[in-house]
C-alpha cells in the first residue's frame, strides 16, 4: 500500500501530460488535513484560465484519490 504523497505524485503523473503541452506544469508540495498543496509553474502560473485548471486537477483528485477533499495552490 502506497503512502498518501505517494499516490498523489503518481496520479499527478497523469494529469501533467494534458499540462506540458501547453507549456505548463505543476509540483505537488504538500498534503494536509485532506488538501493538496500545489505550485503552477510554466504557463499555467500566469495564464488566465489557471483557476479553470486548477479546478479541474482538483476534480480529477478528488474523484480519484480517496481521503483527497480539495487542492490549493500555493
Amino acid at each position: 500500500m502506497s503512502t498518501m504523497n505517494e499516490q498523489i505524485i503518481e496520479f499527478s503523473e497523469t494529469i501533467r501530460p494534458y499540462l506540458r503541452r501547453d507549456g505548463g506544469d505543476f509540483e505537488f508540495i504538500k498534503f494536509e488535513d485532506g488538501i493538496v498543496y500545489i505550485k503552477m509553474l510554466g504557463n499555467c502560473s500566469h495564464c488566465s484560465s489557471a483557476t479553470v485548471t486548477l479546478s479541474y486537477i482538483e476534480d480529477m483528485m478528488c474523484e480519484e484519490i480517496p481521503g483527497v477533499i480539495g487542492v490549493e495552490e500555493l
